[in-house]
Order: C-alpha cells, then sequence, then structure tokens
C-alpha cells in the first residue's frame, strides 16, 4: 500500500457565479492523506494562466500541425522544499510557513494533513476562460507531491476567469448601430422589400434585453418574415494560419408582414444568462458574436442585415455566506502582501504594475473590436 493515499487541491468562492477577475484573492488548501510516516521531498501549489491553440490538417499526404500558446502568469509556492534543488531567487516562487511562522516538516505522520494557501490574481489585462474545438484558456491551480524514488502525486482544478467589463472606459460598447437593405424581387415574387433596422448599442450583458427597432416595407407579392439569429464565431490563431468554427445560437421569428404593407416592428432578444462572454484581447483566440436580421421571403433569396455585438459578463453577485480566508500562515499573497477580507473591494492595482510574466502584445486585437473585420461573411 503507498505510503501517500491521496492529494487534493480545493478553493474557495467568492460570490455565486464562481468567478473571479484580475486583483481578486483566491484562497484555498491542499490536503494530502498519508497511511503511514513518509518523508516528503517537495509539496507545492502552482498557480498560472495560459491559452492555447493545436488542430492538425491534412495537405495531400503530409499533416500539418498548427500550435500557439500564451503564457499570461505562473506561480509556485513552496510549503516543503527541496533545498537540493536551485530555485528561482524572485517573486514567483515563494516558501510558506505554517500558523505558528515555522516551515512545514518534510515529515509526515499518518492521517489527513491541510496546507492553505493564497493568492492574487495579478493586476494586468488578460482574456477569459475559455473551451472550444482547438484551443482552450485556463486558469489553474496545481498542487504536486514529491518523494525521493517515487512518481509524483498531482491533482489541479480550474477557476473560471473573466474579464471585467467596463462599460464607462469602452464608449464603443455604447455605440448605436444602424443599417438598411433594399431587395427587388425576381422570378416567382414581384416587387421589392426594404428594411431599416437599428440597435440601441453594440455591448450586452449576459440574462440582458437586446432590442431591436426596424421598419419594414413590404411592396412585393408575397408575405414576408422578419427573424432574428445571434450566432457565434470562434477563430484560433497558429503559424500564420486561421481556423473558424461558426455556430448559430438563438433563432426568433417575427409575425407575418402581408404583401403592401409598412410596418415598425420592435423584438426584444434576451441573451442567455450562460452565454460565453466575448473575447478581443487574445493574440491566438477570439470569440466573435453577431446578430443577423433578416426577411424570409419564399422562393426568393433572403436580404439580410448583419450586427456586431459584444457579450459582456454580467456582475457576479458575492457569496451568501462567504468562508474566511486563510490568514495568520506566516506567508504573503502573490503580489500583496495584505489580501483583503472576503466580501471587500479588492485593492487598487499600482500606479506601475510589474507582473511576472505579462502576456505577448496583442497586436490587432484589443479588448473590444474595432468593426472593421465584420465585413466578411460567416
Amino acid at each position: 500500500m503507498p505510503s501517500v493515499k491521496s492529494v487534493k487541491v480545493t478553493y474557495d468562492p467568492i460570490n455565486e457565479r464562481n468567478t473571479f477577475s484580475s486583483g481578486d484573492s483566491i484562497s484555498g488548501r491542499v490536503t494530502v492523506e498519508v497511511e503511514k510516516d513518509c518523508e516528503i521531498q517537495s509539496l507545492l501549489i502552482k498557480f498560472k494562466g495560459k491559452a492555447d491553440v493545436l488542430w492538425s490538417e491534412k495537405h495531400g499526404q503530409t499533416t500539418v500541425v498548427y500550435h500557439a500558446k500564451d503564457k499570461y502568469f505562473s506561480v509556485k509556492h513552496y510549503f516543503i522544499q527541496d533545498h537540493k534543488k536551485k530555485h528561482k531567487n524572485d517573486d514567483s516562487e515563494a516558501q510558506l510557513l505554517n500558523q505558528n511562522g515555522e516551515t512545514y516538516s518534510n515529515v509526515i505522520p499518518p492521517g489527513i494533513h491541510i496546507y492553505p494557501f493564497t493568492f492574487q490574481i495579478p493586476f494586468q489585462e488578460m482574456p477569459s476562460s475559455f473551451k472550444g474545438s482547438v484551443g482552450k484558456i485556463v486558469y489553474l491551480l496545481e498542487a504536486k507531491l514529491s518523494r525521493s524514488m517515487r512518481i509524483d502525486k498531482k491533482d489541479s482544478t480550474k477557476i473560471n476567469f473573466v474579464t471585467h467589463a467596463d462599460v464607462s472606459s469602452n464608449p464603443a460598447l455604447m455605440t448605436p448601430q444602424h443599417e438598411t437593405k433594399d431587395k427587388k424581387m425576381k422570378v416567382f415574387t414581384s416587387g421589392t422589400v426594404a428594411m431599416d433596422v437599428k440597435l440601441e448599442k453594440t455591448g450586452f450583458f449576459q440574462g440582458e434585453g437586446l432590442k431591436v427597432q426596424a421598419y419594414i416595407e413590404n411592396n412585393s407579392s408575397r408575405e414576408i418574415k422578419p427573424k432574428y439569429c445571434i450566432y457565434r464565431k470562434h477563430s484560433f490563431f497558429a503559424d500564420g494560419k486561421r481556423r473558424v468554427d461558426t455556430k448559430d445560437l438563438l433563432k426568433e421569428v417575427g409575425e407575418p408582414i402581408p404583401p403592401s404593407t409598412n410596418e415598425k416592428v420592435s423584438r426584444v432578444i434576451t441573451i442567455p444568462q450562460d452565454m460565453e462572454p466575448s473575447i478581443h484581447n487574445c493574440s491566438i483566440i477570439k470569440v466573435e458574436y453577431r446578430l443577423r436580421v433578416y426577411l424570409d421571403v419564399k422562393y426568393a433569396s433572403d436580404p439580410e442585415i448583419k450586427f456586431p455585438i459584444v457579450i459582456l459578463p454580467a456582475s457576479p453577485v458575492p457569496a451568501l455566506a462567504p468562508p474566511p480566508a486563510a490568514s495568520g500562515f506566516g506567508f504573503e499573497p502573490f503580489g500583496n502582501t495584505n489580501p483583503p477580507a472576503w466580501g471587500s473591494a479588492p485593492p487598487q492595482p499600482p500606479a506601475a504594475p510589474h507582473p511576472l510574466d505579462p502576456p505577448p502584445p496583442y497586436g490587432a486585437y484589443g479588448l473590444y473590436p474595432s468593426f472593421t473585420d465584420f465585413g466578411d461573411k460567416k
């Protein structure tokens, strides 16, 4: 029977949606269960954020693999440190102490042992957590227990990171949109149809109602129906290549408009609470949304208008009974020597932040779209 029965890493949620953002503190514990006395070489908790893209394509008889990754931060805290190995002498590694301010013993007696930790998420711009067909953005807590001449014991858990949605500092999100379209019918349908469509703004929170206002002229010989579709586009970038996955998410149909009739129509489409936020601040992954408004005309191609929209994460609700933060254990949280109490506002970022591992330059991928690249088809 192995001496180390299990290693488990857990953390405490800070709100009902179980989300975290830049500057938040995350507290948890590594639980180690052992069957008999054993000597530990090292025990650590690692916190990291990264993006990764990987897919392959067949070109004749050759298979080409496309891969790219971004690293946002990586930090280790040691409960038990192997002093025979050289470690970095910087803020990305730290030695944690027990509640008496002493180093943890590397000899663990039988039973269950709990090692508390606290990290602070760096004050830097990072994309929200994401998982797609060939790419992902992950924020991970990983515990590792090492012993001499034994296979390492590991456990990990992901946290759901969301980018802060600051509408006031991004006026583009509040920009109204307005487009018109007219079409002359041919073959089985005669006459013309036209629509003038407006959106009150561009950015919408999860759970919010998206209001579409339209003036429709049906000067054709057939009845027409206004239809609405929100679709999502995932784009992955690696080695100069781009891969796109598109999916229709919501479809709604308005009341029919008879021939030779002009009508003002209004539609409110509720953004689902669980719709993933837009991502425009990652250099290798983008998540975009569009609203397609079109007129369903029998026996004719449908005139349509596409609007780029940005889905913003809803403000999290604080947890009803937040657990106390791990404190008094003689260690410093990453980036902050005085972590905030649970439920309090996170500290303001320093005037000149110095993240451990700043992400690669985002280039043209700003936090929100410039709306200059929406002219292409799906």
